[in-house]
């Protein structure tokens, strides 16, 4: 695999980060994408990750094409991105846009209350009320099986219209904040190389198998 795939495009590269000059390059050069759509001219750090666009061999990408029609293929990159976003409490994200959904963006968010109190342990109904104030029935399935919750429960929130450094003049920031950017940016690009890699790991381990399901239709006959 790697005699096939010897020239595949990457996305991480070192900075030295006690240069300004090199880190302001390294942000201002970096690839960019909208957040939204071209009209919204919102524009944020990005990763073309469109197969076509990763210089991999002919063997790769044919079993690639046929990957992407896999739900499942995509759900197993998700965890990656997923873990990215955690590790930056969600104040940070990485999401897939454009027509295809071929690049990756940074994205601001964050997380805010629910305010549900409690959930029903059969069924998973949430509910705005405690057990203390409603009791353990649950109003979905009726069993007596709801609990509060130990933690409020949080949902997550992205600005999806939201620039990221798309105006900004890094000759004004500080040393400190530059350097925190560049660090958050190369471990974004790390991400990026991250997903290719497990894609072409996926790839040459695993296959794509056609499953056929029956599904129970009714039809209408006279009695």
């Amino acid at each position: 695999m790697k005699a096939i795939d010897v020239s595949r495009k990457t996305f991480s590269r070192s900075v030295d980060k006690r240069s300004r000059r090199a880190m302001t390059d390294f942000l201002r050069n970096h690839f960019r994408y909208h957040t939204m759509n071209s009209w919204n001219r919102s524009t944020s750090y990005a990763c073309n990750l469109k197969i076509t666009h990763l210089g991999l061999g002919s063997i790769t990408l044919n079993k690639l094409f046929d990957l992407i029609q896999v739900p499942q293929f995509y759900a197993e990159l998700q965890d990656l991105i997923e873990a990215f976003n955690q590790a930056h409490s969600y104040l940070w994200q990485a999401a897939w846009n454009g027509r295809s959904g071929g690049y990756l963006v940074l994205y601001q968010g964050g997380q805010e209350p629910t305010h549900y109190r409690s959930y029903c342990t059969k069924c998973g109904q949430k509910n705005y009320k405690s057990v203390a104030e409603n009791g353990r029935r649950c109003g979905v399935c009726n069993e007596e099986a709801r609990v509060d919750f130990k933690a409020p429960p949080m949902r997550v929130t992205v600005f999806p219209g939201c620039g990221v450094d798309q105006d900004d003049d890094f000759d004004e920031w500080s040393l400190d904040d530059l350097q925190r950017r560049t660090v958050l940016v190369q471990e974004f690009d790390q991400l990026a190389d991250d997903i290719v890699s497990a894609a072409i790991n996926i790839a040459w381990t695993r296959e794509v198998l056609e499953e056929i399901e029956l599904v129970p239709a009714s039809k209408l006959r006279l009695a």
